[in-house]
């Protein structure tokens, strides 16, 4: 027999509703479900861990899968599997995903449930993603969808890492589709940012290290001095992206660090550069790390320092699959109005490691908007970063929507993805 939500312990939301009631009640889901899902997510707010130490994060989350009679197992050291049987137990699996790390961020928003861990924060809305889902969660298991559901929550968002540690662990084995979202403030409560092609930029590091000789800074020509070498090479790197890409194509290179020198009177015979390469395309991609190198062991040449190149490849690009932002939106026009499903307005080129399990399997990344009202200028990563509880029911209505949607679609003979070429 299938738990019914009335039978779910409430000691939870008892207990975190004391510190106060949620912004506004949702109508995506029903009460009991939207009220546990803001205790949850209070629950995770005062407590946040570190990419790779969501111990009790996991904990939580799989205690109120116990509650529901779901079954669960740990992969990637915290991340948890969690699989609902659908009506059709032939067929692949939908999967839909969350995250659980928070940041090393300081808290400042003042809010009753603030962290209580100095230093650390749920910057980013990990705290409602994984609640989110869990009222997912509750809305599959009392109404068996059409084809099996698997829930994701994976750690180590935050470090790039931990999409590929799930899927190394195997949790995309007999999954035909995959969907998540985040929580996005520059949009109201209630609506549901559907955007074909790339949403998020692939998110890449490099150091350079510059090797000169040192010297006296009186006679500079007995020396190699490699702080001017990697001056040239700070600013000869920007012409990558002003001349070599189309402007058409997002793409950013940034120098976040340089380090050089121990006393102004001593000329540096070492250095080193380090930062970030991201694009929306795979193309470009490939063609600014060529040129990185390129440009910087060519300086290095003329200059004769020697130049060392190291590239850390994180996340691809994000680019959601067409035929699954089709089946995103037919599911969102299922809990709110056509006028609520919007596209990005402005382009993207933060990072998100969904993309590691679309190099797999078909799938679509949305944004839930959370703006709050008066908090506009607080982005995520922000100390002061908050967001609009409504999202968490607007959030598990859509995911509950669009795992039904494409399990339909598979139990139709319709294909999740295009044919190549087509």
């Amino acid at each position: 027999m299938k738990p019914s939500s009335c039978i779910i312990s409430t000691v939870l939301e008892h207990q975190e509703f004391a510190v106060g009631e949620p912004k506004q009640k949702s109508t995506d889901v029903p009460d009991n479900v939207f009220r546990r899902m803001v205790g949850l997510r209070r629950d995770l707010h005062r407590h946040p861990e570190l990419s790779w130490q969501e111990e009790r994060t996991s904990r939580r989350i799989r205690e109120q899968l116990d509650e529901l009679g779901i079954a669960h197992r740990t992969v990637a050291g915290y991340g948890i599997v969690a699989d609902i049987e659908g009506t059709n137990p032939d067929r692949e699996r939908i999967a839909l995903r969350a995250d659980m790390d928070a940041l090393p961020v300081a808290e400042q928003t003042g809010l009753e449930f603030a962290s209580r861990r100095d230093g650390v924060m749920h910057a980013c809305g990990h705290d409602g993603h994984s609640s989110m889902l869990v009222g997912a969660a509750e809305l599959l298991v009392e109404d068996p969808p059409p084809v099996g559901v698997r829930l994701l929550w994976q750690p180590a968002e935050e470090t790039a890492e931990g999409a590929k540690a799930m899927v190394d662990a195997g949790v995309l084995e007999g999954v035909a589709a995959i969907f998540g979202g985040h929580l996005d403030r520059h949009y109201g409560p209630g609506t549901l940012v559907i955007t074909p092609g790339p949403v998020n930029a692939s998110t890449d590091m490099f150091k350079i290290e510059i090797g000169g000789r040192q010297g006296h800074g009186a006679r500079p020509h007995e020396a190699l001095d490699a702080v001017v070498v990697g001056s040239l090479l700070v600013t000869s790197l920007q012409t990558i992206v002003s001349r070599e890409v189309d402007p058409a194509d997002p793409s950013v290179l940034s120098v976040g660090s340089f380090h050089a020198g121990s006393a102004p009177n001593v000329i540096a015979g070492e250095a080193m550069l380090e930062g970030t390469i991201r694009s929306q395309s795979p193309k470009v991609r490939n063609h600014l790390h060529r040129s990185l190198r390129r440009i910087a062991e060519s300086l290095g040449a003329v200059h004769q320092a020697e130049v060392t190149v190291h590239i850390d490849r994180k996340t691809p690009p994000l680019i959601n699959t067409p035929s699954m932002v089709e089946v995103a939106r037919d599911a969102a026009l299922k809990i709110v109005d056509p006028i609520d499903v919007l596209e990005l307005r402005t382009v993207n080129m933060g990072g998100e490691d969904f993309a590691c399990y679309l190099e797999h399997v078909p799938g679509c990344y949305i944004r839930y908007g959370a703006q709050v009202e008066g908090r506009e200028g607080f982005p995520a990563h922000s100390s002061q970063f908050d967001f609009h509880e409504t999202a968490l029911g607007t959030g598990a209505a859509w995911l509950n929507a669009v795992a039904r949607t494409a399990g339909q679609r598979l139990v139709d003979g319709l294909p999740l993805q295009p044919e190549k070429g087509t």
